[in-house]
């Protein structure tokens, strides 16, 4: 699978070295080593904080108290030389005193972890519990990213005659409803449900994409843009990654709960747990029958775990709407830099 990306990477390559020029006397930002080196050791720890911790039972393992304490101390220390660098800081303060920017990027790391939360959580639970084959379940979920291909070319004309602001509404809305109809998968449903909510979630995220970049980057001075550009980028897929450690943390959560909750009842004592209700191969009285009983159990508490994530993410992107309300309407002219800032050109798709 690792090898798909070779023959993608040496395009793109000869590709720069064929149709791309070097811009000769461009004003260079000296680069930042500690700024760098600090924030790239904060994620890395707090990454592997989050990947890790359930599995070491979080704060009751030494290893996961050494990386909460190195992301800590190299976020303090990433701060204080931003806030006290005067000429190289590798964050570039004038940024944050963008609220455009500001609000923008924080809704750009909210729909990357809807968006990768979405795509790790659901080809899981359609193979691991719904029994799809690997085919079925790409076919299943393609319609996620048909939806989002064709709202990038229905959204790119509207960018210079709408609100952006309106757009993104339309967009963020569209996905908290998707994920309200993801907290109704069950163990019985058909295709269906899984192709509905995954178009109109990919619709929903597709009309954010640009609009969202307008938003953020129409303001910002052309000296801090590339900058601006890259961080945003980072805070994408920055939401993306820690949104999926959460997520994974929280269903191996939930099922053990669920899982805990559902035995209790399962006792000799329970008429309910006995025949005729409780029919072969599940049995309280055979080997044989406990774990068929027991895998069945697993089966239905990961189930609820998977809908409370989705729960959580439709409130990620009902919560994300607020953040609209911060955001100031941008010029023309702006859009059409932030626009080319993204490689989209109005009535283009990227």
């Amino acid at each position: 699978m690792f090898y798909i990306n070779l023959p993608v990477g040496i395009i793109a390559f000869l590709g720069a070295m064929i149709f791309m020029r070097e811009t000769r006397h461009a004003h260079r930002e000296p680069f930042d080593f500690i700024g760098f080196a600090s924030l790239s050791l904060a994620i890395c720890a707090l990454q592997m904080l989050l990947d890790r911790g359930e599995l070491k039972d979080w704060f009751g393992s030494t290893e996961i108290w050494i990386e909460a304490a190195i992301s800590g101390v190299a976020f303090y220390l990433f701060i204080v030389h931003t806030v006290t660098t005067i000429d190289r800081s590798f964050l570039n303060r004038d940024l944050l005193k963008n609220l455009n920017f500001t609000v923008g990027t924080v809704l750009m790391f909210m729909v990357g972890l809807i968006m990768n939360g979405t795509l790790a959580l659901l080809p899981t639970m359609l193979q691991d519990l719904m029994n799809y084959p690997v085919l079925t379940t790409g076919l299943v979920t393609a319609p996620r990213g048909i939806g989002s291909m064709i709202a990038m070319f229905v959204v790119a004309p509207l960018i210079n005659r709408v609100d952006n602001r309106l757009i993104i509404l339309f967009g963020l809305l569209l996905t908290a409803v998707s994920m309200w109809q993801m907290t109704g998968f069950s163990l019985y449903m058909g295709m269906a449900p899984v192709i509905a909510s995954g178009l109109l979630q990919g619709f929903g995220l597709g009309c954010t994409f640009v609009p969202l970049n307008t938003i953020a980057l129409s303001n910002l001075p052309r000296h801090i843009l590339t900058q601006g550009t890259a961080l945003r980028s980072l805070m994408r897929n920055l939401g993306g990654s820690i949104g999926i450690a959460i997520l994974e943390a929280l269903l191996a959560e939930n099922t053990q709960i669920v899982h805990a909750r559902l035995v209790e009842q399962l006792r000799p004592d329970n008429p309910l747990a006995q025949a005729p209700y409780l029919v072969a191969p599940f049995s309280l009285t055979t080997p044989s029958g406990i774990a068929a009983l027991n895998a069945e159990v697993t089966r239905q508490a990961a189930m609820v775990a998977y809908v409370n994530d989705f729960a959580l993410m439709m409130v990620v992107a009902t919560g994300s709407i607020m953040l609209l309300l911060l955001v100031r309407p941008t010029s023309r002219a702006g859009a059409a830099v932030a626009i080319g800032s993204t490689g989209i050109r109005p009535g283009q798709a990227d």
